[in-house]
């Protein structure tokens, strides 16, 4: 794992149609507009945030867990409107041990159903495994969160198995999670 090349320098990765670089004060309308949204985070481990100054001292803390090596939040844009955010795409967990992280996304809810999702996460499969060295990528999904589960399986992630009652997440209480899973060679084989 070369992990400098995730918080050596933050890393502006690309794709066909999005480009995600860092989230900054100058976004926090999008931002709140995200995390003012109940149904954005219907599937998530995170409470909605219904206060902009909530939301402004979580951009400061995006930039805290950078600096502490322990997470990278990407605010996803779309190309056509370079300065509109409409997602957010992260790495957390890094295990050199293991050679493993876990991702995670959501999108504004004006931006559901139209490929970005799909389409960030291919990107950052792409950059961790083809640029920061990583053996295995996983995700932990609701059950019922039918479409992150499509974007992952589109995506080559395969469905390992359930988590029964194994995490606690906020707002939520005590849930099962289904883990999904890619590792690098799997990634290969995909592109022959």
């Amino acid at each position: 794992m070369n992990i400098e090349m995730v918080f050596g320098n933050f890393p502006v990765l690309e794709s066909v149609n999005l480009v995600f670089k860092k989230i900054e004060e100058v976004h926090l309308q999008e931002v709140y507009t995200i995390y003012d949204n109940d149904k954005v985070f219907e599937y998530c481990g995170i409470i909605p945030k219904h206060n902009l100054q909530t939301v402004n001292k979580m951009i400061s803390h995006f930039d805290r867990d950078y600096h502490k090596k322990s997470r990278i939040k990407w605010g996803i844009f779309q190309k056509k409107q370079s300065n509109k955010l409409v997602g957010i795409i992260e790495s957390m967990d890094f295990n050199q041990k293991v050679n493993m992280v876990s991702i995670g996304y959501f999108l504004a809810e004006n931006y559901w159903g139209k490929g970005i999702a799909t389409e960030s996460v291919g990107a950052l499969v792409k950059f961790l495994f083809e640029e920061v060295n990583i053996n295995r990528i996983q995700a932990e999904v609701m059950p019922a969160n039918k479409i992150s589960k499509k974007v992952l399986l589109k995506n080559g992630f395969i469905k390992e198995g359930l988590l029964r009652q194994a995490s606690l997440w906020s707002g939520k209480g005590v849930v099962d999670l289904e883990i999904y899973g890619i590792l690098k060679e799997d990634y290969m084989n995909n592109l022959y």
